[in-house]
């Protein structure tokens, strides 16, 4: 007997990766539902090489199904997420709403499994950011070896992070450059995107970081160890899908490059390509599509005693949202529901 899976927003971007994905990997489901806003009624997905129409979320009944997907943001969630809860449905979310409740477990089945047994205190299991899913991915397993005292990170986020909305607007901005005629002002991102980067994702917060690099802070620090200090910079480009990271590490002793290189081409979820040549490293558009988080450019740092960098790619919609929400499903079948 297989599960009972809904998928709320699946008419978004995040919710159709998750149906492909449930599909990729031959997740065990008996029956899945694609759940959507009112407006979104009757629009059809695709689950594998089956069609779904979706149902109404504001009327759904949860009670029988073993896990809902949420991808509908932190306002929507609010709403829906505890009902789903309540009726005995676990509810595995993709926004930020629960990721610093210290009675819901963040987890990055790569690096805290372990965590899943928390899930139970309010039937809610929440997923990261996509920036910092894919950079732990990395860290976790040269923490386990060398103990990271410190990160420093610029992030480099594709506009699909911002939804269809900002894949749209890095679409028209780009074509009315050729057609100047035709103005695109900016109205997802503060500035124009086409052909340029800006350094502002989320609002700013008192500090004078934005609440994407308070979060890359926070979620490390819950996924992997408190005591890891973080400073990040998050940064919007002109990239449609596909997150990049420059990630600078000190640790408490010595890790060579090559024992670390080892170490990640040995880690759960990580593909390294490291060729000190031409075209020798992952860029976004190569990793589109991928389960992987890719790792390239890994070297010493001769500035700090004990210091690694490494570029790290990876597919937002997939290892930093539905991937990892799927990942978070099969832990969660495979260690504690047991069905199937």
């Amino acid at each position: 007997m297989g599960y009972k899976i809904a998928i709320a927003g699946a008419t978004g971007n995040v919710g159709r990766e998750m149906l492909n994905i449930l599909a990729e990997r031959g997740f065990p489901a008996d029956e899945v539902v694609a759940l959507a806003s009112r407006k979104s009624l009757g629009t059809e997905v695709s689950y594998g090489d089956r069609t779904l129409k979706t149902k109404d979320l504001d009327t759904f009944d949860f009670t029988g199904f073993d896990m809902a997907l949420f991808a509908i943001g932190s306002d929507a969630t609010k709403i829906y997420a505890p009902k789903a809860a309540k009726a005995g449905c676990v509810v595995i979310d993709n926004s930020s709403l629960y990721r610093y409740d210290p009675d819901v477990p963040l987890i990055v089945p790569e690096c805290n499994p372990q965590a899943i047994h928390g899930y139970s205190k309010k039937n809610i299991i929440a997923n990261p950011n996509c920036s910092t899913a894919q950079m732990v991915v990395a860290l976790k397993p040269l923490h386990d070896r060398a103990k990271i005292k410190r990160v420093v990170v610029s992030t480099y986020q594709s506009v699909s992070g911002a939804g269809k909305e900002g894949m749209d607007e890095l679409w028209d901005q780009t074509k009315s450059i050729y057609n100047p005629t035709h103005d695109v002002p900016a109205k997802k991102f503060q500035k124009q995107i086409a052909f340029n980067v800006i350094p502002h994702i989320d609002v700013f917060m008192d500090d004078g970081s934005t609440k994407e690099e308070w979060k890359m802070v926070a979620e490390t620090k819950k996924i992997i160890d408190t005591a890891i200090k973080v400073q990040a910079t998050c940064v919007r480009v002109p990239v449609f899908v596909g997150h990049s990271e420059s990630v600078n590490v000190e640790f408490e002793e010595f890790l060579d490059e090559d024992e670390a290189r080892d170490i990640l081409r040995e880690a759960p979820g990580i593909m390294v390509v490291d060729k000190r040549e031409d075209g020798g490293y992952v860029t976004p558009i190569e990793c589109v599509g991928d389960f992987a988080t890719f790792i390239s450019r890994l070297r010493q740092d001769s500035t700090v005693e004990n210091g690694l960098s490494f570029w790290c790619v990876s597919d937002n919609l997939r290892k930093g949202a539905a991937l990892n929400a799927v990942q978070i499903a099969e832990l969660l079948g495979r260690e504690v529901l047991k069905k199937g």
